[in-house]
């Protein structure tokens, strides 16, 4: 799709990340790292990115999750021409229970 980001920057946040070691932690991590629009943007992103997955119609989309049709266009682009890593990543997550 885009340009990856490298550089110092980038390889730290993506390194936190992979130190999480539970839920907790991550939680918490997110929640001093991120605002809550924040958080509440990206994971609607994730429920707009499986009912893509699943095929739904763009208005169906826009009335279950409230996200605009910009930002089901833009995750729907990532899905189309990314790198892949919604499909990896949501069936691995989603298969999981809590």
């Amino acid at each position: 799709m885009g340009k990856r980001i490298e550089n110092a920057n980038m390889d730290l946040l993506v390194n936190c990340f992979l130190e999480l070691k539970n839920r907790e932690e991550a939680q918490d991590f997110f929640e001093d790292l991120f605002t809550i629009k924040e958080l509440q943007d990206i994971s609607q992103r994730l429920e707009v990115a499986q009912l893509l997955m699943e095929k739904r119609k763009y208005q169906e989309i826009a009335s279950v999750t409230g996200a605009s049709t910009a930002t089901i266009s833009r995750v729907n682009r990532a899905l189309m021409y990314g790198n892949n890593s919604y499909e990896e990543i949501l069936p691995r997550v989603c298969g999981k229970t809590e």
